[in-house]
């Protein structure tokens, strides 16, 4: 059998996140001795101590176990945390080494939404793909800069170590073990027993952008600004430089640093977000809100679009816009 452990961090953690994934590989050896096969997983929640931990001021969850005890497992689940990261982190060190030392005696790890900020603090994802909740994607760069993270994703899968998106996507990296771990059947058995949609690797739809603005560089922060107040104008970079009498090499170096983006990025990602908030209220067509969001080209709008939202426009409009739905 595969001895799961499901980790019960201090502080604050997202309660759906473990009791999502103790029922999921519970059920699932259901769902295999329904059909004649054994079952396949061990499950375990795994603490720091015995020390019941409890959630929401309500809802206490007791370990199973801790890691002192528990010398091999197979699989390690680290469930979203909440709060300041840094403190998250501080008070549930005592995880990290043996995470470490586990993936290192051949386990595997998946983390859940942010639960990634654990998971990174052991050093393990440096230079690898990393996906987390959008909202904490800022955080996360800025904390965990030597890991590539994939803020549009829904799974990542890197050598025995997995990562998801937010909220509640963590039940498609679940399903995705499940199915790595038994077989197609199975998985989609379960997702449609737990009425979940099976093989969605994207949380682009979901993305709202608010830029990075948790820096000190007064030229960027201003920079910033011009662009989201004038995004309907045809602002070039060299416009902006200008305006701000910064030279070209150095803002771009600066913003890059400062955001995460180049400024061409910047102006795309404040475009498409005006869009998509054009498609997702009233009752303007495509067209009549890619001009408001300051493009003129048809092609070039679609091509951006469905590259920053994972959808074309029109897709977007008929999935948000209630009014385009009863139409």
């Amino acid at each position: 059998m595969k001895h799961v452990s499901i980790l019960v961090p201090r502080g604050a953690a997202a309660l759906g996140c473990i009791e999502g994934s103790f029922i999921l590989f519970s059920k699932t050896n259901d769902f295999l001795t329904s059909r004649g096969k054994p079952p396949l997983f061990n499950v375990e929640l795994v603490g720091l101590t015995e020390e019941p931990q409890v959630y929401d001021r309500l809802f206490s969850v007791r370990p199973d176990t801790t890691i002192q005890r528990l010398q091999k497992t197979d699989l390690i689940i680290i469930p979203a945390v909440n709060g300041d990261m840094g403190e998250v982190i501080d008070m549930n060190k005592g995880f990290l080494a043996w995470i470490a030392r586990q993936y290192k005696g051949g386990a595997e790890i998946a983390s859940l939404c942010v639960g990634a900020f654990l998971l990174a603090a052991t050093g393990l994802m440096k230079g690898r793909q990393c996906a987390t909740h959008w909202l904490s994607a800022n955080d996360f760069r800025q904390r965990f800069p030597d890991v590539k993270l994939v803020s549009e994703s829904i799974i990542t899968d890197d050598a025995g170590i997995y990562t998801s998106g937010g909220a509640h996507s963590f039940w498609n990296l679940l399903l995705y073990l499940v199915e790595k771990y038994t077989d197609r059947e199975i998985a989609i058995y379960a997702s449609k027993f737990y009425e979940i949609e099976i093989d969605r690797y994207t949380q682009s739809p979901f993305l709202i952008f608010t830029g990075q603005k948790d820096h000190k560089d007064e030229a960027v922060r201003r920079a910033q600004e011009i662009i989201e107040t004038s995004y309907r104008e045809k602002l070039t970079v060299d416009q902006l430089c200008a305006t701000l009498a910064v030279g070209r090499r150095s803002l771009e170096r600066r913003f890059k640093q400062a955001t995460g983006n180049t400024v061409s990025e910047y102006m795309q990602r404040v475009r498409v977000e005006a869009a998509k908030k054009g498609l997702e209220t009233g009752r303007k067509n495509v067209n009549e809100v890619m001009y408001e969001a300051g493009y003129s080209d048809t092609k070039a709008f679609r091509e951006v679009f469905r590259k920053v939202a994972g959808m074309p426009p029109l897709d977007y409009r008929l999935r948000y816009n209630r009014s385009a739905i009863s139409a």
